[in-house]
C-alpha cells in the first residue's frame, strides 16, 4: 500500500506504507491510514525526524565495511540495495520544513 503526504507548501511524498509508518512513529504520530501533522506539531516534528536522521548516520558510521546491510529482502522474496533510513526520510523532512517556513499542515492518506 502507498501513503502521500501532502502539504499545500510543497510537493507530495510518497511512501510504500512500512516506511510511511516508520516515519510516523518517529514523527511521535500514530501510524493511521490518515493523519495530520499540524502547524504546531511541525517543529517539534522535524526535530524528532531530524534526531533520527543523525542516529542512524552515526550508527551507520560505526559499523565496518563489511557490516552494513548491503541488501534487503522484499515481501516476494526479491532482494534490492538497502536504503539508510536517511535517505528514506529527506523527502519528508524537507515536506516538514517547507511547510513550517509556509504555515501549512502535513496531512496523509492513501
Amino acid at each position: 500500500m502507498i501513503v502521500t503526504f501532502k502539504s499545500p507548501a510543497a510537493g507530495d511524498v510518497i511512501m510504500f506504507a512500512d516506511v510511511a509508518h516508520l516515519m510516523m512513529e518517529i514523527m511521535g504520530k500514530d501510524a493511521t491510514a490518515t493523519g495530520i501533522v499540524t502547524i504546531e506539531q511541525l517543529p517539534a516534528a522535524i526535530a524528532r525526524l531530524r534526531a533520527a536522521v543523525v542516529a542512524d548516520k552515526a550508527r551507520r558510521a560505526n559499523l565496518a565495511d563489511e557490516d552494513p546491510p548491503h541488501n534487503e529482502a522484499t515481501e516476494d522474496g526479491d532482494k534490492h540495495d538497502h536504503v539508510s533510513l536517511a535517505q528514506r526520510a529527506v523527502p519528508l523532512l524537507e515536506l516538514l520544513e517547507w511547510s513550517l517556513k509556509k504555515n501549512k499542515p502535513v496531512t496523509w492518506g492513501v
